[in-house]
């Protein structure tokens, strides 16, 4: 299969979980399409733009870092996040992410369930 980029679901969310200002979801595949796998995305975070902290029980979410810079509470645990990184959170882990530079912070997500 083969899912062309001009034929991809685009959504812009506020305030996604408690955050602040916009984040762009760009969907590789229609949602529900794979059974284990509850989002497969790129997002793209406005500067300023976050996702607030929130808990992930039966699966684990990949944040796979393309551009900008962010800070990421991981688990209780604030770190800087950049291009290459990839934050994994789950098993009852708790995280949330920041862009805290001036240009897109841009990541592929992808949710994978048990």
């Amino acid at each position: 299969m083969i899912v062309r980029r001009n034929a991809m679901e685009i959504e812009k969310k506020e305030k996604m979980r408690g955050g602040d200002g916009f984040i762009t979801f760009t969907y590789f595949l229609p949602r529900d399409t794979e059974k284990n796998v509850r989002l497969i995305a790129e997002l793209s975070l406005e500067p300023g733009a976050s996702i607030g902290y929130h808990k992930h029980d039966n699966e684990t979410e990949y944040f796979i870092f393309l551009s900008g810079t962010g800070l990421v509470n991981d688990n209780g645990t604030e770190l800087t996040v950049k291009s290459g990184d990839v934050v994994i959170t789950g098993n009852g882990a708790s995280h949330d992410v920041k862009n805290t530079g001036s240009v897109p912070l841009v990541l592929h997500a992808i949710i994978v369930t048990y």
